[in-house]
């Protein structure tokens, strides 16, 4: 496998979509915060341990989404083509973002052990609400993550790849994310946008070699094909 390309990539693109949800939803469920006060500045004193690991699976559970996004775009390559480049780039940046955020909970936690929870969140919103934090790292880049996966899934639902109850599956899990309160209703949220995701990469996973590269597309003159590309990596 490691000595084909398409065969790797195949494979890399299918644990993707499994394992970078996957790790979203254990975060959740081991979060001290899910199951107490949502609070980091609270929930690390409750737990040390499992606040920080939450907050490692967290980061790399959105650095693995973005490269998620890229590889559906595989499954692109013959319809919606410029709809999934644009909704893939943006979601990916959306992801990347999100993971840089998660620089803020040491900083909470160390605030937090010196200081009162409302006044930890007072010097939070100070620290945040710093124009150059919004514009460099929030907004509008995060919400890319949160809608731009449910709509770079509608595209692979379009390009006839998935069913239509994935994307929908993915955009209220996390449309509603955002309305309820973060605890237990996430797990659930969180778990069956996972599944929907996952069920991606398992289909990736049991894809043949010619299931995986007849993807490339075929109708233009100098545009890799099926063949040409199984001869460049034989």
């Amino acid at each position: 496998m490691l000595k084909d390309s398409a065969d790797f990539r195949r494979v890399a693109s299918g644990t993707l979509l499994i394992v970078a949800p996957l790790l979203q939803t254990i975060a959740v469920i081991i979060d001290p915060g899910t199951w107490g006060d949502d609070r980091e500045a609270v929930s690390y004193g409750d737990n040390p341990a499992l606040a920080q690991a939450q907050s490692a699976l967290y980061h790399w559970s959105y650095l693995l989404m973005a490269l998620a996004a890229i590889a559906l775009l595989h499954v692109m390559r013959r319809r919606a083509v410029v709809f999934g480049h644009v909704a893939g780039t943006l979601t990916a940046l959306g992801y990347i973002n999100l993971s840089g955020m998660l620089m803020i909970d040491p900083v909470e936690w160390w605030l937090g052990q010196r200081n009162t929870p409302e006044q930890t969140a007072k010097i939070l919103d100070e620290m945040l609400n710093l124009p150059g934090v919004v514009f460099g790292f929030q907004m509008p880049w995060l919400f890319f993550a949160i809608f731009g996966m449910p709509v770079l899934l509608a595209g692979v639902w379009r390009a006839g790849f998935t069913h239509w109850w994935v994307p929908l599956v993915v955009a209220i899990g996390y449309g509603t994310s955002l309305v309820v309160p973060y605890g237990p209703a996430s797990v659930a949220l969180w778990g069956a946008s996972a599944v929907a995701i996952g069920s991606l990469g398992v289909k990736m996973l049991r894809m043949s070699r010619t299931e995986w590269i007849s993807h490339y597309p075929t109708d233009a003159p100098g545009r890799t094909t099926p063949d040409s590309y199984a001869n460049t990596t034989a």
